[in-house]
C-alpha cells in the first residue's frame, strides 16, 4: 500500500510539473504572440514617422563675392560650386566651401560682350542663352572638370543666328534635352522668332546630329513680359500682358492654339516661372499672390485652367509672395515675402505651406535651390547666404494621402495612385484611397460568395447532416484552407477570367437560378409522401439537390450565347458598354469575388460549423420536445446561441479577404480605380504592396508611403479582429442564459 501511494504521488507530481510548463508555455507563447505584433507596429511607425517631419532649413555660411548684375545663379550637385551668371556676359564659378578669408570666386569667363537678353532652361537642363545685339544667341552649358569651369556646346556650335533681320534680341526662352530642343526670342521690335532643332543620323557615318528648323511665328499684339518653353520643343508660353499666349512649335509655322488671360483673382500678371517639366506655370500677379496653371482636355480642346492659388499670410509684418524659385524635379517652391521670409509650397498640398521661415532682413535680389534640393543660396548685392534644407518628403502629407487632389493635366481634382512614371520631372500620386478602396471591394465581393455558402454549408453540415457523410465533408472543406492562393490566382486568371468573359449572361442566370431551384427542390420535398420521404436516409438529402443544382447550372450556362445573341447583339460586353457606359474588364471584381470566395470559404465554414455543432445538445432536445419544428428550433434556439461563434467566422473572414495578396494580383487589372462596377478592375493594399515595394527605393517617399500602406492594412485586420471579439463576448453574455 506504501508503495501504491508513493506512485500515485510520484504522479500527482508529475501531472502538477506539467501542468504548469503547460501553462507557463501557453503563457509565454501569448506574450511572444503580443510583443510580436506590438513590434511590428513599432517598427511600422519608426518608418512612416519620418515621412510626416517637417521641413527645417539653417544657415550654412555667409560670405560677400564682389560679383555684381546678376542674372541667375545655378548650385551644382555635389553643393560645392555655383556658377554665376552676370548680365554682362560673363560666368564665373564660386566655391561654396571656401574657407574664412579665402577668395571664393575660382574662375570668370566672358561669354559675351554686352548682351541685350538673358534666358535660363528649367534648373536641371543647366542650359544658358545670351542674345546679341545682331539676333545672334549663345547657347552654353557649364560644367566643372577636375575643380575647373568648362563650357561645353549643347547644340550644333555655341553661337546660333535666330533672326534673320539681324534685330537685337529683348526677351530669350531656351530649352535643350537629348533629342530635341527649342530657341525662342522676341526682337526689339516685337517680334517673335524661333528655331526648333532635332537630332537625327546621319546618312553616311551614322551619327547623330542636330538639324534646325527655322519657324515663321505670329504676332501676338502685347509686349512680351515672360516666355516659357517645354522640354519637348512643340510649345511656347508667352505672358504678354494680361494673357499667356500658348504658341505650337510643331510645325514650320508657329500657330497659336489659345490665349488666356490669367489676372483673375491676382491681379496683373508680373513674372512667370514653370515648374519642374514645364507642364505647369506658376504665374505671380501684383497682388502678390501664385496661381498654378496648367492644361487639360475638355471638351475635345486644350484649355489653360487655373488650378490652385497660393497666398501667403500678409497679416503683421509680412508681406506679399515674390522671388518664386521652383525646384529642379520635384513639383514645389520657394517663395520670399517682402519682409523676408521664406515660404516653401508643394502642388499636392496647398492648404498649408511646407515651410515657413523667418531668414533675412531684407528681400533677397536672387535665390537658387540646389538640384538635390538640400541647399538654397540667396544673394543681396554682393552678400551671398548659403542655408541647409531638410525637405525630405513635401509631397507625402494629409491632403496628399486622403484628400482629392488636382494634379497636372488632370480636368478636376481626384484620388490617384501613380507612384511611377517615365520622367523623374512626372509628379507622384500617392493617394491611398483607391487602393483603400479597391482593398474593401474585394472584400465586399468576395464576402458577398462566401457567406451565404460558408453559412449555409455550415448550417446544414453541424444540424443536419449526418454523422457518417459529416465526417468525410468537414475534413474536406478544411483541407480546402491549406490550398496555396497563389494557385487559386493562377487559376482565376488564367482559366475562369474568360470563362467568366465568355458566359456572363450565364454566370448572372447561375445567381438568380440556382436558389430558386434549390427552394423548388425543398418544396417538392415537402410535398412528398410521408412514405417516400422515410425511404431517404437523415441527413443524406443533399444528394437529390446536388444532382438538380447541376443541371439548373448546365442550363444557365447553355442559354448564355443564345440569349446574347437575341438580346445584346453577340456581345454582352459591347452592349453594357456602348448602351448602358459600364466598362468591363476581363480581369475583374466579379472574378476575383468568386476566386476570393474559395479562400474565405474554409475559414467562415470551419469557425461557424463548430460554433453550431458545440450547442449544448439538450438545447435542441428541449425545444423539439416542446413541440417546435427542426427548423423552428434552429432559428429560434441553435443560432442564437452559436451567434457568437458565427460573427466571429464572419468577422475572420473579412479580415482573411481584406489581407490575401496573390489571388487580388494575379485576377485583377491591378488597377487603382475607385468605382463599385463588379466588372471593373480594382488594386489592393496588399497587391500593391507585393507589386512596387521590391522596386521602390529605400528611404524614399514611395517606400514609406508603402509602409504606411501596410500599417494601413495591419490596423485594418486588427480592428476588425477586435470588433468581432467583442461583438462575440456580448453575444456570449447576452445567449449564455439559453
Amino acid at each position: 500500500m506504501a508503495d501504491a501511494g508513493a506512485f500515485l504521488t510520484d504522479n500527482n507530481r508529475n501531472r502538477q510539473r506539467k501542468d504548469r510548463f503547460a501553462r507557463y508555455g501557453v503563457i509565454a507563447g501569448g506574450i511572444s504572440v503580443l510583443l510580436t505584433l506590438v513590434l511590428i507596429f513599432f517598427y511600422l511607425l519608426y518608418v512612416i514617422v519620418p515621412v510626416f517631419a517637417p521641413a527645417r532649413i539653417t544657415p550654412v555660411q555667409s560670405f560677400s563675392i564682389p560679383l555684381t548684375q546678376t542674372a541667375a545663379v545655378r548650385v551644382n550637385e555635389q553643393n560645392t560650386h555655383a556658377f554665376h551668371f552676370s548680365s554682362e556676359g560673363q560666368i564665373s564659378l564660386v566655391a561654396l566651401s571656401a574657407s574664412e578669408g579665402q577668395q571664393p570666386v575660382t574662375q570668370q569667363q566672358v561669354v559675351m560682350a554686352n548682351p541685350t537678353s538673358f534666358a535660363a532652361a528649367l534648373p536641371n537642363e543647366q542650359v544658358f542663352a545670351y542674345g546679341d545685339q545682331s539676333g545672334g544667341v549663345t547657347v552654353v552649358k557649364p560644367l566643372i572638370r577636375q575643380g575647373r569651369l568648362m563650357m561645353s556646346e549643347p547644340l550644333t556650335s555655341s553661337y546660333i543666328q535666330l533672326d534673320s533681320q539681324g534685330k537685337p534680341l529683348v526677351q530669350l526662352a531656351v530649352s535643350v534635352r537629348r533629342q530635341v530642343a527649342a530657341l525662342v526670342g522676341v526682337t526689339q521690335d516685337q517680334r517673335l522668332v524661333a528655331k526648333v532643332f532635332h537630332r537625327g543620323s546621319g546618312l553616311d557615318t551614322g551619327e547623330q546630329a542636330w538639324q534646325e528648323t527655322q519657324l515663321a511665328m505670329p504676332a501676338i499684339g502685347h509686349p512680351v513680359t515672360d516666355m516659357v518653353v517645354t522640354p519637348d520643343g512643340r510649345t511656347v508660353y508667352v505672358l504678354n500682358g494680361r494673357q499667356v499666349t500658348v504658341i505650337d512649335l510643331q510645325r514650320t509655322e508657329g500657330r497659336i492654339r489659345q490665349q488666356t488671360d490669367v489676372s483673375q483673382g491676382a491681379g496683373d500678371p508680373v513674372a512667370m516661372t514653370a515648374l519642374s517639366g514645364a507642364n505647369s506655370l506658376l504665374i505671380t500677379g501684383s497682388n502678390g499672390k501664385v496661381t498654378q496653371w496648367f492644361e487639360v482636355v475638355k471638351a475635345g480642346q486644350r484649355q489653360l485652367i487655373p488650378a490652385r492659388t497660393f497666398s501667403a499670410d500678409t497679416s503683421a509684418d509680412k508681406g506679399a509672395l515674390h522671388l518664386v524659385v521652383p525646384e529642379y524635379y520635384r513639383k514645389g517652391f520657394l517663395a520670399v515675402q517682402d519682409g523676408g521670409r521664406l515660404t516653401g509650397y508643394y502642388m499636392a498640398d496647398s492648404s498649408a505651406p511646407v515651410l515657413e521661415s523667418r531668414l533675412f532682413s531684407q528681400t533677397p535680389e536672387l535665390m537658387a535651390i540646389s538640384p538635390r534640393a538640400d541647399r538654397l543660396l540667396a544673394i543681396s548685392g554682393q552678400q551671398w547666404q548659403l542655408f541647409k534644407v531638410s525637405n525630405l518628403y513635401p509631397e507625402v502629407s494629409f491632403s496628399s494621402l486622403w484628400q482629392k487632389v488636382w494634379y497636372e493635366g488632370y480636368p478636376e481634382p481626384d484620388y490617384v495612385w501613380q507612384s511611377t512614371s517615365g520622367t523623374d520631372e512626372s509628379e507622384p500620386k500617392l493617394s491611398l484611397v483607391p487602393v483603400v478602396f479597391g482593398t474593401l471591394k474585394a472584400a465586399f465581393y468576395a464576402l458577398c460568395f462566401a457567406i451565404p455558402l460558408a453559412l449555409a454549408g455550415a448550417i446544414y453540415t453541424a444540424y443536419f447532416m449526418s454523422s457518417s457523410m459529416r465526417k468525410v465533408v468537414k475534413p474536406t472543406i478544411e483541407i480546402m484552407e491549406a490550398l496555396p492562393t497563389v494557385i487559386l490566382g493562377f487559376l482565376a486568371g488564367i482559366w475562369l477570367a474568360p470563362i467568366v468573359e465568355n458566359n456572363l449572361i450565364g454566370i448572372v442566370l447561375s445567381v438568380l437560378v440556382l436558389p430558386l431551384v434549390m427552394v423548388a427542390v425543398g418544396l417538392g420535398w415537402a410535398m412528398l409522401p410521408g412514405g417516400w420521404q422515410r425511404k431517404m436516409p437523415t441527413g443524406l438529402h443533399i444528394l437529390l439537390l446536388m444532382p438538380a443544382l447541376v443541371l439548373a447550372g448546365y442550363l444557365c450556362f447553355s442559354l448564355s450565347p443564345v440569349i446574347e445573341q437575341a438580346y445584346f447583339g453577340g456581345d454582352i460586353r459591347s452592349y453594357l458598354t456602348n448602351n448602358w457606359g459600364i466598362g468591363y474588364d476581363q480581369r475583374n471584381a466579379l472574378v476575383v469575388g468568386i476566386a476570393m470566395a474559395f479562400a474565405v470559404i474554409p475559414t467562415i465554414f470551419t469557425i461557424a460549423e463548430d460554433a453550431i455543432y458545440s450547442v449544448p445538445a439538450h438545447l435542441s432536445s428541449g425545444s423539439l420536445a416542446l413541440g417546435a419544428t427542426p427548423w423552428q428550433t434552429l432559428t429560434r434556439v441553435v443560432l442564437l446561441t452559436a451567434s457568437p461563434g458565427i460573427f466571429s467566422a464572419v468577422m475572420m473572414g473579412l479580415g482573411r479577404a481584406v489581407g490575401e495578396t496573390m489571388i487580388v494580383l494575379m485576377a485583377t487589372g491591378n488597377t487603382p480605380i475607385m468605382d463599385w462596377n463588379i466588372l471593373e478592375g480594382l488594386r489592393t493594399l496588399s497587391a500593391t504592396i507585393a507589386i512596387e515595394m521590391p522596386e521602390s527605393e529605400v528611404g524614399s517617399a514611395h517606400y514609406r508611403v508603402l509602409f504606411l500602406a501596410a500599417f494601413v492594412l495591419f490596423v485594418f485586420t486588427f480592428f476588425f479582429n477586435t470588433l468581432a471579439e467583442i461583438v462575440r463576448q456580448r453575444l456570449r453574455e447576452k445567449y449564455k442564459s439559453l
